[in-house]
C-alpha cells in the first residue's frame, strides 16, 4: 500500500503512498493505522496540524524536548515546500546533519521526523499548504528552535533571505544547542515508535 524508504539519518522516512489516478482526477490514503504498522510506522498520533504560507516563507527548525516528545508525519497538500530535518541527538553519528527533499501537492511525498530531530520548510509555490500528524500534543513551554542559517548546519536552503518569524529569527545556534542538549542517542525512544512511549 505504501513504500517506504530509509534515509540517512535513522528514523527519518521518506513514505510514498499509493496514488490512484484516472480521468476524474486523483485519491490517495493519506494514512491508513494498519498498513503503516505494517511498515513499521508504529506511531499513535493525537494531532493534525495545518499551516498555509506564502512563497518565501520558512518555518523552523523546530522540535519539543522530552518533557512533551513530538514526532511528525508531514506532508504537503498544495504548492512546492523544500522540507529539511536536522538530527539533534548528541552522541549520533550523523548530529547536526541533514536530510532534505521536496515535498508537494502533486508528489504526495511524506516525511516521518522522529523525536529527536528538529524540522523545518521554505515554501517554494505562491503558497503551500501543509498538514502533519503529530504524536503528542503542541506544548509552548517544550518547543524551541534551532536558527535556521546556522552555519554548521548548512542547511540547503536555496535562499538566504526567507521570511522568519521573530522567534525563528533568533533560534539558538548548534553550539548553544550542544551545551544544553534535549536529546541524547542512547536516551530515545526507538524511532519507529516516535514519542514518548515505546510502541
Amino acid at each position: 500500500m505504501i513504500t517506504v524508504r530509509e534515509t540517512l539519518l535513522a528514523g527519518v522516512l521518506c513514505i510514498e503512498p499509493v496514488v490512484h489516478r484516472d480521468e476524474r482526477g486523483v485519491f490517495l490514503e493519506t494514512y491508513h493505522r494498519k498498513a503503516y504498522r505494517e511498515a513499521g510506522v508504529g506511531l499513535d498520533f493525537v494531532q493534525d496540524n495545518h499551516s498555509r504560507s506564502r512563497k518565501g516563507v520558512l518555518r523552523g527548525f523546530h522540535y519539543q524536548d522530552l518533557s512533551a516528545p513530538m514526532a511528525k508525519l508531514v506532508r504537503c497538500v498544495s504548492g512546492v515546500i523544500q522540507d529539511v530535518v536536522v538530527d539533534l541527538r548528541v552522541g549520533s553519528p550523523t548530529f547536526g546533519k541533514t536530510f532534505s527533499a521536496q515535498l508537494s501537492g502533486d508528489n504526495h511525498l511524506q516525511l516521518l521526523v522522529p523525536v529527536g530531530f528538529g524540522h523545518a520548510f521554505l515554501a517554494l509555490s505562491e503558497a503551500a499548504d501543509v498538514e502533519y500528524k503529530c504524536s503528542g500534543y503542541y506544548d509552548p513551554a517544550a518547543e524551541h528552535t534551532i536558527a535556521w542559517n546556522d552555519p554548521e548546519i548548512a542547511a540547503p536552503w536555496p535562499t538566504r533571505t526567507p521570511i522568519v518569524s521573530s522567534k525563528d529569527a533568533r533560534g539558538m545556534t548548534l553550539a548553544e544547542y550542544r551545551a544544553r542538549p534535549a536529546f541524547r542517542a542512547p536516551t530515545l525512544p526507538s524511532p519507529a515508535s516516535g514519542g514518548g512511549k515505546l510502541d
